[in-house]
């Protein structure tokens, strides 16, 4: 039944460890995982006027307009919607807006996959987040994202494919101050927002990836 399918928004600073827990999360429960940051960098490499556009914003650390990056999670959902063994959904790093809360909360509850939904928010300071980010990597080759924690900082080649590591265009410091500028004016007001219902479960994304994982898994049985 569509009421028993999980269904888990991750929510936290740039850094925080949302992709890594979502992983980890889609690993353990066989979920199907929704990075709206992995939505756009594919839309972004199409050469249409909206895949350049969206190109040019996220390099610049800028936010997608909400129409744009919902339209990318409708046709998602549509596509998730066909699938006859969907054991559930992970949702990283979106909302960003409080538009976009109201809207995916309709969306899930249009598609009857709001009744089991976990909210998390993995804290992290500013300061832990600007250390992560100008440090972490990306797999030139596959695109694996390798975060600077515990001992992924020692990983000197892609444990993916071999390929070489290099830092991501969207991790310069300027961009990583405007990321956190946004998330501090516009995803502030969604964790207030679900605070107030509430619905959030609020997690130190300061401890070990381990220890992360374990504190969600306690909301999860």
């Amino acid at each position: 039944m569509e009421n028993n399918k999980k269904v888990i928004i991750l929510l936290g600073r740039p850094g925080s460890g949302k992709g890594t827990q979502a992983e980890l999360l889609a690993k353990k429960f066989k979920l199907e995982y929704i990075g709206s940051g992995d939505l756009l960098r594919k839309a972004a490499k199409r050469n249409d006027f909206t895949g350049r556009k969206i190109k040019e914003t996220i390099d610049k650390g800028f936010l997608v307009p909400t129409p744009v990056i919902f339209k990318l999670w409708l046709d998602k959902f549509e596509e998730l919607k066909k699938e006859k063994n969907l054991k559930g959904i992970i949702i990283d790093g979106s909302p960003r807006k409080i538009l976009e809360a109201y809207l995916i909360d309709d969306a899930l509850d249009w598609y009857g996959w709001k009744d089991n939904l976990k909210i998390f928010l993995l804290d992290i300071s500013s300061k832990e987040a600007i250390n992560r980010l100008t440090k972490r990597r990306i797999c030139k080759k596959c695109g694996k994202i390798i975060p600077y924690i515990g001992e992924y900082k020692k990983i000197k080649k892609c444990p993916v494919c071999g390929g070489e590591l290099v830092q991501r265009a969207d991790d310069s410091l300027l961009s990583i101050k405007r990321r956190l500028e946004l998330f501090n004016k516009e995803v502030m007001k969604v964790i207030r927002y679900y605070q107030k219902e509430k619905r959030l479960i609020k997690i130190n994304g300061e401890q070990s990836i381990e220890d992360v994982f374990k504190e969600i898994l306690k909301y999860l049985k």
